[in-house]
């Protein structure tokens, strides 16, 4: 986890090697999982390799668990599968209203875990800084909370949520295409 995330924020820290590709021309290499995790040890111990990793698991356990709750509170009726043998405008209907619920689901659960996946980012992020700033789950929160104050649990929120939303829309729509058009109901 943070050794993916560490080359997201562009932190290369390891120099890049020189290899040769499928075609034996010269090209440089970034250093694999393997060697990243190797240079984490070497620097923070193996407890380095599990920075941000509490809040994490915590806010991904938050998020199913509101996945859960939101899903019982509110049911989608209707809920049985779409063949290509129904009229397009009705499974097209049935598609929209069932993406439609599972955005709602999806947009709740993260507004709900958003803010440990803040401090999950800001704890792994420490690395390339070697700040101390965030040691644990409490203590980021009374430090993210004293510094700026609730909007900074909230951060990069937005951005998170378009790219949630777009992704399961496209995912969805495009799975609907495929069954319908091109997929013959008789081949399972």
């Amino acid at each position: 986890l943070l050794t993916r995330f560490l080359s997201q924020v562009g932190h290369e820290p390891l120099p890049p090697t020189i290899g040769r590709n499928v075609l034996g021309r010269k090209v440089l290499y970034l250093p694999g999982f393997f060697t990243y995790a190797r240079h984490i040890m070497e620097v923070d111990g193996k407890r380095g390799l599990f920075r941000g990793l509490t809040p994490r698991l915590i806010s991904s356990t938050l998020s199913t668990v509101t996945r859960g709750s939101v899903k019982k509170a509110f049911p989608v009726e209707d809920m049985e599968h779409v063949s290509n043998r129904d009229d397009v405008k009705t499974s097209l209907r049935k598609v929209v209203r069932e993406t439609s619920h599972e955005m709602m689901m999806q947009c709740v659960s993260r507004v709900v875990s958003h803010p440990l996946h803040v401090i999950s980012m800001r704890c792994m992020v420490q690395f390339v800084g070697r700040e101390v700033k965030y040691s644990g789950v409490f203590s980021a929160i009374g430090r993210i909370f004293k510094e700026e104050g609730i909007l900074g649990f909230f951060v990069g929120l937005v951005p998170h949520i378009l790219g949630d939303v777009i992704f399961l829309w496209c995912c969805n729509l495009l799975a609907h295409f495929i069954n319908t058009y091109a997929v013959d109901d008789n081949v399972s």
